[in-house]
């Protein structure tokens, strides 16, 4: 029964890449602590943040999906005058050897639309990755407030 199971595991995973470390790297693409923000009681909607650096070839990010939301989207966050706006994004690409840095407060992020609960400080969940050039990647986003987020990011790269 457990060479089954195994086989039923491998089969499964052969479509996703699943890794829960918080530096995550395939041949073409490295993707360094993702984080989500905390979300208070009865807000529907939330944001994550990661890094990718593709380091191959270009990469484009088309989608994500998590069990934590009705639906995941990718957003720019933009000053538009004096007022800070929000749209959704089909695409995101990274240029061979370039870093997309994902932070609060403007540029790209992931909205997790239709929160299911809230999200707290010390969780962790899965995000699943839809690239365009390669198989979809799924990571562990951990909870940490912005500015603890950030910082643990920012000292993955000095690795």
């Amino acid at each position: 029964m457990l060479t089954r199971a195994l086989w039923l595991t491998a089969l499964l995973s052969s479509s996703v890449s699943f890794a829960s470390a918080h530096d995550v790297q395939t041949d073409q693409l490295r993707i360094v602590h993702p984080f989500a923000t905390p979300t208070p009681p009865g807000v529907v909607n939330g944001a994550a943040y990661l890094d990718i650096t593709a380091r191959t070839e270009p990469v484009t990010l088309v989608g994500a999906q998590s069990p934590v939301s009705d639906s995941v989207e990718l957003h720019d966050m933009q000053m538009d005058g004096d007022m800070m706006t929000m749209r959704h994004v089909s695409a995101i690409e990274i240029a061979k050897d370039e870093t997309l840095t994902m932070r609060p407060g403007g540029g790209y992020h992931l909205m997790l639309m239709g929160l299911h609960q809230p999200l707290v400080e010390g969780e962790r969940f899965p995000i699943t990755l839809e690239f365009a050039q390669q198989d979809d990647i799924e990571i562990e986003v951990w909870v940490q407030d912005a500015q603890q987020g950030s910082t643990d990011a920012d000292h993955h790269h000095q690795h």
